[in-house]
């Protein structure tokens, strides 16, 4: 069976036979795959009246443990945004009721964002069928293939720069 990845380089095999282009055969199809997972994911976020960016700032927030509270900055760095972005998601969770911000009570240039109960909830409920949808896209895969591919994604991650550090 065939993709759309090998038509290309078939296509490119046959005008390009001087050129080298199996890098294309992995960059083509995780830009594929991340097309697809995304409009499937965004199916499931919108369900329940999210998008990604809202989950993931929800998510983060619910995974960081009680008090489930986190500064923008660090809010920023572990959904790897942009302030304008992450002050904007922000407002559009405060405004629904599903996080706060309040003032440090010790710096009053720091800012903590917390989920509501509301928020947390929401969360709660759309985990599961996030990972729902997940394992969904995933089911053509084995366990043993499923861990091959996220150990080899972890390399190639890593060695573009994106380390938890």
């Amino acid at each position: 069976m065939a993709d759309h990845v090998d038509r290309v380089l078939e296509q490119w095999g046959a005008h390009r036979p001087d050129l080298d282009v199996s890098p294309m055969a992995v960059i083509g199809r995780l830009s594929r795959a991340s097309r697809l997972i995304s409009a499937e994911l965004r199916r499931t976020f919108a369900a329940h009246g999210l998008d990604a960016a809202s989950f993931d700032v929800l998510a983060t927030l619910r995974r960081s443990g009680p008090p489930h509270r986190l500064t923008p900055a660090e809010l920023m760095r572990a959904a790897m945004v942009t302030s304008g972005a992450i002050t904007q998601r922000l407002d559009r969770l405060q405004a629904a009721g599903l996080v706060t911000r309040t003032p440090s009570a010790s710096d009053g240039r720091v800012v903590h964002v917390a989920l509501t109960d509301e928020g947390r909830a929401l969360v709660d409920r759309v985990l599961p069928d996030h990972v729902a949808t997940e394992r969904r896209l995933l089911a053509a895969l084995t366990g043993a293939q499923r861990d091959d591919l996220a150990d080899t994604l972890r390399h190639l991650l890593e060695s573009l720069g994106d380390t938890a550090d």
